[in-house]
This record gives C-alpha cells, structure tokens and sequence, in this order.
C-alpha cells in the first residue's frame, strides 16, 4: 500500500510539474527584471551599509531565479516543442520575449555593483562577456519581434496596451548596462566601441518607444483603458522614458573620458552636454506618465485589479524611472530632486514585496502557470 501511495504521489507530482514546463512562458522573467532592479536601487544610498547588503542579497537571489527561469523555459522547448512555437503568433505573449535580455540586463548590471567583493578583477570580464551576449539577445527581440507583428500576429488598435514597448526597450536597457561597463574596460578602443555600441543600442530603441507612446495615447483617448487585467500595462509607458534618461545620465557622465582617451576631446564637452539635456527632457517627460501612471492606478482600484504575473509591470518601470532620478540626483546637486529618488526606491521596495508575496501564493496553488497561447484547450 505505501508502495501504491508513493508511486501515486511521485506521478501526481510529475503531472504538476510537467504542468508548470508546459505553462511557462517568457512573462515569468518579468520577475527578474523586478527583483533585478530593486537590487540595483537598494545601491544608489553607499552611505547606508544595510541597505547596500540587502541590494547584493536580492541581485544573488536574482541571479538563482533567471537562472530557473531559464531552464523551465528551455525545458518547455524540449519537452513541449508544438506548443511551445505558437507563442511566435500570439500578440501579446510573444512581445514578452523582451523580459528576457532585460533580466539578464539587470544581472550583467549588478556584476559591476557587487561582483568585484565577490570576483575581483574577473567581475568586469564576465561582465563584458554577458553584456555582448545581452546586446545580441536585445537587438534580435527588437527585430524579430516587430516583424511577426507586421507579417503573422493580428493586432488593432483597441486591443493594443503598453506590451507593445517590451521587445523595443530591451536595446535601451542594454544601452543603460554599456554606459556602467565604460569604466571597468582597461582598452581605450573597447571602451569607444562599448560607447558606440550603447548609443546605437539607445537609437533603435527611444525613437521607437516614443512612436509607440504616440499611438498608446491615442489607442486611450478613442479606446479608453484597457480591461482590468491589462492594470500593470499603465506603468509601462514609464520604462523605456526612465531608461532612455538612465542611459544619457550615464553617457553624460562617463563618455567624455572614453572620447578623451581616443583623442577626441573637442567632442567631449558636447556629448556630455547634449546627453545631459536628451536625459533631462526624458526625465520630465517621465513625470507626466509616472502621474499617469498613479492616476489610473487609483482609477482601477475602485473596482479591484485581479492579480496575475503581469503585476512585475509595476515594478521594472518604476525602477528604471527611481535609479534614473537617483542618477540625476548626483548631477544636479538640488535636494528635491534626491528627495524624490528615495521616495521612489521606497515605493518600488513596498511594491516588490506586496507582488513577490502574491507572486508566491500563485506558485504555490499553480494558479500562475496559464500560458496565453494555450489558453483556449
């Protein structure tokens, strides 16, 4: 009998588990890009040790959870290939592809933060080796992606949210990890390519992104919000205007000694100066949608917002827009401004906890593991 028990737990506990690898979709990396940037947050206060603790907990923890993300993916490819491959016609699922490089945006990231205790001098080189990887990772979701939506996916305008942004900012986003990667290079020459490399990464991603905030803006006034459990999809105007302002706030800081090294010092004030004013407008242009963002956030909590893994959408985007203002803060020497970064950071922590928790509830009862282009079995 104890026999007959065991062998039908260890088959309930295959089905379950199978359940998982066939249900996992991209989307679940969306959990690294929260947790990623909360670790880099919690390092903007070097002042406050504890925090700088908790920051490389999370990124060490971060690291472990892409890590599974990645193989519950890939498994999902081994053992559910038929399946797996519609996500490429599905419009929604498929733009969270993106997730992906970001995650790992956020790891690469982390490794300049915290690795070095941890690493030494072999920190920045697998550093520069994962940011490459990322860049590749970026430029072909930001590619790829916009192509199945001109030539296989049905789209229109009503049914179109903020998840169109997602395969667009992963560029932006690595453009953001080359910026801190500068330093770290000991090669005049690498460091002039790593420059050139962001900003080219920063200009197939903004420009787009801003395109598509011009159509999500109308896509509201016609349409008016999205159905409630598209709510997260509000903050994610916010992510590619923090992180195109994160990237020139870097640029504008760390690019002049990259240009002097390679003999371009008459270019160095101008970039510097034009980066710095690119992120400032960026900037601003990002309080109006983290106003938005709040205003329609309270709109939606008169009638309840229903909980899906789609919560992370509120974590990343505030992040990037909180590290961004923390970034301008150590430029502009106005206290309100850094007022505001730790105002930010602390609402991103209060968010990432409510939504981790949450997050586990749904793990547990495996109520989270519905993939959108299984739906309809």
């Amino acid at each position: 009998m104890a026999q007959i028990i065991t062998s039908d737990r260890q088959c309930t506990e295959r089905t379950h588990q199978g359940q998982i690898v066939r249900h996992f979709t991209p989307n679940w990396f969306a959990t690294t890009m929260g947790t990623g940037i909360l670790s880099i947050a919690l390092a903007q206060f070097p002042s406050q040790p504890d925090l700088f603790q908790a920051g490389q907990a999370l990124w060490l923890f971060n690291i472990l959870l892409f890590c599974t993300c990645s193989w519950l993916y890939l498994a999902r490819w081994v053992f559910y290939p038929h399946e797996a491959v519609r996500i490429f016609g599905h419009s929604v699922a498929s733009m969270f592809f993106g997730c992906i490089p970001m995650g790992l945006a956020t790891i690469v990231n982390g490794l300049l933060i915290y690795g070095p205790a941890h690493l030494g001098s072999a920190a920045a080189m697998v550093a520069t080796t994962l940011w490459w990887v990322d860049v590749v990772m970026s430029l072909v979701c930001g590619l790829v992606i916009p192509f199945l939506m001109f030539t296989r996916q049905s789209h229109t305008m009503e049914t179109m949210t903020a998840v169109w942004l997602l395969p667009i900012v992963a560029c932006e986003v690595a453009s953001v990890s080359g910026g801190l990667l500068l330093p770290h290079l000991g090669s005049a020459s690498a460091q002039l390519s790593v420059m050139m490399a962001s900003y080219l990464l920063w200009a197939c991603s903004v420009p787009l992104a801003m395109s598509i905030l011009v159509i999500l803006f109308l896509r509201l006034v016609l349409h008016k919000l999205p159905h409630a459990g598209m709510a997260a999809t509000s903050w994610l105007a916010l992510g590619p205007i923090g992180t195109g302002a994160l990237s020139l706030f870097i640029m504008s800081q760390n690019a002049p000694a990259v240009l002097s090294a390679n003999g371009l010092n008459t270019l160095a004030t101008a970039i510097a100066g034009a980066s710095l004013l690119g992120g400032l407008i960026l900037w601003g242009y990002g309080i109006w949608w983290l106003a938005i963002a709040i205003m329609i956030t309270l709109r939606y909590l008169k009638d309840g917002i229903p909980y899906n893994i789609g919560w992370w959408g509120y974590t990343f985007p505030l992040g990037v827009f909180a590290v961004a203002t923390g970034r301008l803060a150590t430029i502009v020497p106005l206290t309100p401004i850094a007022w505001l970064a730790s105002a930010l950071i602390s609402f991103l922590g209060f968010v990432w906890i409510l939504v981790s928790i949450r997050t586990v509830r749904g793990i547990l009862n495996r109520s989270l593991f519905v993939a959108p282009c299984l739906a309809a079995e």
